[in-house]
């Protein structure tokens, strides 16, 4: 099953709310996603998807994924493409670092490796944990009455799980997250998601002056130590995120107890194959998970859905559908959301199929 060409196209995602914003006065309009297509000498074809949020996030940029692709796709042809193990390590020997241009050849390699085997990729990652899985809504900052509109409208489509774009100043922060309690039902589940924007300082004022709420606080400052000190001062229920980039920050965060909840991003690992190596590390420490990526449309969504229903649910704390916040479907057979609710594909592979009507030529290829 030997790779004889890779290919990445370029696909403009906008938004079904116009535009995302989060900490610090970041936002996007429209998401630039790459997918990837990986050929083999048997006629079988994989597909992936990488979609950074913006370079002004994370080390990851979009033209970099296609940049990246070019350069280390030479060093792949003539490879099995169902060795995923071997795979791995010929990018990571033929490109230090940048774990974002790898994933999407990676995912679209366990598309082939299922499509060979006949089955579905989360059965290969581990075997499908019950009917669906539990999705979370994002809500994009905005004064707090809108956010707490938007969290119930939210709610009229199933949703029990959000995420609040906080981050800015800590008055209307705090503000936010009272609004936002304020229209929960029972069983709902609220994070506090500040995507580094606090100062400690800040941090500490808006833990304190949220004492009284039933809240998750995630990531609140730039650096693990300053994470770390609020997580010190405070007994909400804590996540980490953007420090969370390997096996390294897993086990310093375990020992440590710095949190309660991770989330892995498989973009940020370099794709499904170290992105479950992580997950499973996390079963074995007992640390719950956020299973997505920095963003996509149905391809990402498709690779999440695999990773997160192969998951045990005790240690799945929600998982995301991307493909419903763009107004742009990418790919057919994609999972879609039911009632805030999601399932993998029982297809082979990833159960995903690109519209090359939507993604033209390809911007990067190699033979």
């Amino acid at each position: 099953m030997k790779i004889t060409r890779i290919a990445a196209y370029r696909v403009e995602l906008p938004l079904h709310e116009g535009s995302y914003k989060w900490s610090g006065g970041k936002s996007v309009d429209v998401f630039d996603s790459t997918i990837v297509r990986v050929e083999t000498d048997e006629g079988v074809v994989g597909h992936g998807e990488v979609c950074p949020l913006g370079p002004f996030y994370l080390p990851a940029y979009a033209a970099g994924v296609r940049a990246g692709i070019a350069e280390l796709a030479p060093h792949l042809i003539g490879q099995d493409a169902t060795e995923l193990g071997k795979l791995n390590q010929l990018m990571d020997a033929a490109m230090k670092g940048h774990p974002y241009v790898k994933s999407g050849i990676d995912i679209a390699c366990w598309d082939i490796l299922g499509q060979v085997s006949g089955v579905p990729v989360c059965t290969l990652l581990g075997g499908r944990w019950g009917d669906d899985f539990v999705l979370y809504r994002a809500i994009s900052q905005t004064p707090p009455e809108e956010m707490a509109k938007n969290v119930t409208a939210y709610r009229e489509e199933g949703y029990r799980r959000f995420q609040l774009k906080v981050g800015g100043d800590p008055n209307e922060d705090i503000a936010r997250i009272h609004a936002v309690a304020e229209v929960l039902q029972p069983g709902d589940k609220l994070v506090a998601d500040a995507n580094t924007g606090w100062l400690m300082h800040e941090a500490a004022r808006v833990v304190r002056g949220v004492k009284d709420v039933d809240v998750y606080i995630e990531q609140p400052c730039v650096s693990y130590e300053e994470c770390l000190s609020i997580r010190e001062r405070t007994d909400h229920p804590f996540v980490m995120d953007e420090v969370i980039d390997g096996m390294d920050a897993l086990l310093k965060l375990h020992s440590d107890r710095a949190a309660d909840v991770v989330n892995i991003k498989i973009s940020k690992f370099g794709g499904l194959t170290k992105a479950r190596q992580a997950r499973d590390l996390c079963v074995s420490l007992g640390i719950a998970m956020t299973i997505e990526d920095s963003w996509g449309g149905d391809v990402t969504t498709a690779a999440i859905a695999h990773l997160a229903h192969s998951t045990p649910t005790e240690f799945l704390f929600t998982s995301t559908d991307f493909n419903s916040y763009v107004t742009v479907s990418n790919a057919e057979g994609a999972p879609q959301r039911i009632n805030g609710r999601m399932s993998a594909s029982k297809e082979p592979g990833l159960g995903v199929q690109p519209r090359f009507d939507i993604l033209g030529e390809p911007l990067v290829d190699v033979s």
